[in-house]
């Protein structure tokens, strides 16, 4: 199944999430995985046949990240990271990052190119404005590191083709920062802020980035898909059919397709009755390819 359009972006599955995030694409699985967190459940969609499927999970899982094992996916759940199994929908926790019962939750994650996991944390209900939140570098043997802390709602982790910056958003605070990467450490510095989203629609929530290095971020409930360039000037702007799409990614053979997940009757705020496609899974072709996503090294 393929969208039709590079103008607008189609409604692909009409899953209902309470609060559908972080698409990933498996090229060895041919499907994209994604997550309802409020839903509790990881999805997958099969481009090739349209089958989606959902499995349970024992808590809110926050994000994921491919591994070298085919069906087997790292979770960002509540306070702690696990491998979680599609084919038998068995979760094996391994690493507790936070204290349990903060209020915190595991949020927005990514791999870096040499195969660390970022992940950030937020206060479980946004609305609350509370930055409580943590952003916290895993190595792969499980080593833990936390980089800042008083976040918000974090968000945006992408790494530019060459691994060399780093980006990172806190949708609380309405801006993108990027930052100078070094692949053998994982350090990141030079912190300077990429996208100050004041004069962008609604604000920055999950993030992509193609292979001419632009930085696609879902702008949530403004209704939008963005496009920056390298250097930060807006280069396109996308109106999405629901209000609050929350992540985009790129997908099918050649990374041609960019999916997006979206917010139903989640979240801190109510689903409007008069959004019917809140809570799906949208594609478009924007004419640009992404960027394979990189696996877990542990």
């Amino acid at each position: 199944m393929r969208p039709r359009s590079r103008d607008s972006l189609e409604p692909i599955v009409d899953a209902r999430a309470l609060l559908g995030e972080c698409p990933v694409w498996s090229p060895v699985d041919a499907r994209l995985y994604w997550i309802d967190i409020d839903g509790r459940a990881i999805h997958s969609f099969e481009p090739s046949t349209g089958a989606e499927e959902a499995r349970s999970t024992p808590g809110r899982p926050g994000s994921i990240a491919l591994t070298a094992e085919r069906g087997r996916l790292l979770v960002a759940m509540e306070h702690e990271l696990g491998w979680f199994a599609w084919e038998s929908g068995d979760y094996v926790p391994w690493v507790a990052l936070e204290p349990a019962g903060t209020g915190n939750r595991l949020n927005d994650g990514r791999c870096d190119p040499a195969g660390r996991f970022w992940v950030g944390s937020m206060y479980e209900r946004a609305a609350a404005d509370r930055f409580t939140g943590f952003l916290h570098r895993v190595e792969q043997d499980g080593t833990a590191a936390i980089v800042s802390g008083e976040v918000g709602v974090s968000n945006g982790l992408a790494f530019s083709p060459d691994g060399s910056t780093m980006y990172w958003a806190d949708t609380l605070r309405d801006v993108v920062w990027s930052y100078d990467y070094d692949i053998s450490t994982g350090a990141a510095h030079n912190e300077r802020v990429f996208v100050d989203f004041t004069d962008h629609p609604g604000r920055p929530d999950g993030a992509c980035v193609d292979e001419d290095g632009c930085y696609w971020v879902a702008c949530v409930h403004g209704g939008a898909l963005a496009r920056f360039s390298p250097t930060g000037a807006l280069d396109r702007l996308i109106e999405v059919p629901t209000t609050r799409p929350t992540m985009p990614a790129f997908g099918n053979a050649n990374l041609e397709v960019m999916y997006v997940t979206t917010i139903g009757d989640g979240g801190s705020h109510e689903a409007d009755p008069r959004d019917p496609h809140a809570g799906g899974l949208f594609a478009i072709e924007v004419g640009v390819r992404g960027l394979p996503e990189p696996v877990f090294a542990g």
